[in-house]
């Protein structure tokens, strides 16, 4: 049963721009929630703002902590405060350990870590006033090894470590901790991904069973965030691993390996 509504309620998401941020704010705008779209993608910023009809969009670097409380004070000043906090900002990488420069993996911390640590840390004034949530886009590589992405695997790892810790911290004063992990989507997500160095790469992802849509993703968050669930694991396939991963874990990377070898294999520099 649900225990939040979010008719007349701010909500707050970071990327916003496309893929499942989008249709985040679709789905909560539905719901009746007053948007707040925040992303570095300004055209796809203007695009979604556009979609949604009535949303306050805000270009902001997540990784830049002044950044993310000046998108926040704006946030407060004219939309009147946070109900809700949506860290959904992310970046992945594909590519082996050995290859990778750390300068990418310290990009995709700074992102999907760091990200979350610094729009917590400017709407926490304001969730607490409002006994508010805070809602986390992490992965199944959050709660399993994921070959080829290492660096992403650790960046949703350590935003398990925080987030669950920081549910202790935040239930006096009335404020959940929801985490999502969704699995394989039908996004723009993976199109963006880091090369070892870097660049771009047009390799296409390996996938495992069935990929959800973006609005399949985004109603799970709604009803997850509605009830106030802790944790949240999407898809068949999401579910076993993590099953695997805690009772068989050999039979896991086994399995695991043989699925995503393409993640690695390929000529080295």
């Amino acid at each position: 049963m649900a225990k939040r509504t979010f008719r007349d309620r701010t909500v707050v998401i970071t990327g916003a721009a496309g893929g499942i941020g989008r249709a985040l704010g679709r789905r909560f705008r539905a719901a009746g929630a007053r948007v707040a779209l925040l992303d570095v993608d300004e055209a796809g910023l203007a695009e979604a703002r556009d979609e949604l009809g009535e949303a306050l969009a805000l270009r902001c670097d997540v990784t830049d902590l002044g950044d993310c409380r000046r998108a926040i004070d704006r946030v407060v000043g004219e939309l009147g405060g946070v109900d809700a906090l949506v860290n959904n900002a992310g970046l992945v990488h594909r590519s082996a350990f050995a290859d990778t420069d750390v300068e990418v993996l310290r990009r995709v911390m700074e992102v999907n870590f760091f990200g979350a640590v610094n729009c917590t840390k400017a709407a926490l004034p304001s969730l607490r006033e409002r006994r508010g949530i805070i809602v986390v886009t992490s992965s199944v590589a959050g709660l399993a090894p994921l070959l080829g992405r290492t660096g992403y695997a650790a960046s949703k790892h350590a935003l398990h470590g925080l987030f669950e810790s920081l549910r202790g911290e935040l239930a006096p004063d009335g404020v959940a901790v929801t985490l999502v992990c969704p699995g394989f989507t039908e996004s723009p997500f993976e199109a963006n991904a880091l090369g070892a160095r870097g660049e771009r790469i047009s390799r296409p992802r390996s996938k495992v069973g069935r990929q959800a849509s973006t609005d399949e993703v985004a109603e799970a968050f709604f009803r997850a965030a509605g009830a106030e669930r802790p944790l949240v694991v999407l898809s068949a396939v999401g579910r076993l691993t993590h099953a695997l991963t805690r009772l068989w874990p050999e039979a896991y990377e086994r399995l695991m390996v043989r699925a995503l070898r393409s993640e690695v294999e390929g000529p080295r520099p």
